[in-house]
């Protein structure tokens, strides 16, 4: 019920908002030189989980930021993906809002998040060799807001955006041309598909982005196939 009361609160915006350009900036990058020498789980600050697929095979490697919902936790994400993210040899980081959800949804106003996000980004390029042609940004209900409204923010670095359950789009200064995966399912109680995932997804397509929209017979949720769906895309 908080998830869902939070969700309501703030669901299906238009693009656009009042978000000075440039807030949401991220500026951590990949690193050349780094060899991967961890697998499995590794935690990290204020408990961000980062997942390494088992067999690394020496490349370097896709990676997925994957944002909770409101009221979740970086853990959620895992139970959410299942098995996807290892089939598809993708590493996983998902990081935890300071606050029940991610600082932006409410106010508009990008800020500690981001700046933690950015911090813990930048651990994870020190320490894992990330492939930059392949770094992506996700995530369920209210981090599929902020996974949108940061990944349009930081196109040019974000090549791809997977969002499963999204409300609206947080406003902010556009860079770049990033893939976007959108999902949502046709009987959504908290994030009604009509006035979010297909609104969300037909403006972005008007604005020239490339969007593969996927409708499924289901709620909020993100269902085992979707998930596969998603992590493929990345």
């Amino acid at each position: 019920m908080a998830m869902a009361s939070l969700a309501l609160g703030s669901a299906c915006r238009s693009l656009g908002g009042a978000v000075k350009p440039g807030d949401g900036r991220l500026t951590a990058r990949p690193r050349a030189g780094v060899v991967t020498a961890a697998t499995g789980e590794i935690k990290l600050e204020r408990d961000a989980i980062l997942q390494l697929p088992d067999n690394t095979g020496g490349k370097p490697l896709p990676l997925l930021i994957m944002l909770h919902g409101a009221t979740q936790r970086a853990d959620d994400m895992f139970w959410y993906l299942g098995t996807a993210h290892k089939e598809a040899g993708v590493a996983v980081l998902a990081p935890n809002s300071a606050d029940v959800t991610w600082d932006a949804i409410h106010s508009s106003t990008f800020g500690e998040d981001v700046d933690y996000v950015n911090r813990v980004l930048k651990r994870v390029f020190e320490t894992t060799a990330i492939d930059p042609s392949r770094v992506s940004v996700g995530g369920f209900s209210d981090g599929a807001t902020y996974a949108l409204s940061l990944g349009l923010i930081n196109g040019d670095f974000f090549k791809s955006i997977v969002a499963f359950s999204a409300g609206f789009v947080i406003g902010g200064d556009k860079h770049g041309q990033p893939r976007i995966f959108i999902s949502h399912g046709t009987h959504d109680h908290i994030l009604p598909i009509d006035r979010c995932g297909r609104r969300i997804a037909g403006e972005l397509k008007g604005k020239g982005y490339d969007v593969t929209f996927r409708e499924f017979d289901g709620d909020h949720e993100i269902p085992k196939d979707v998930a596969r769906e998603g992590l493929a895309f990345v």
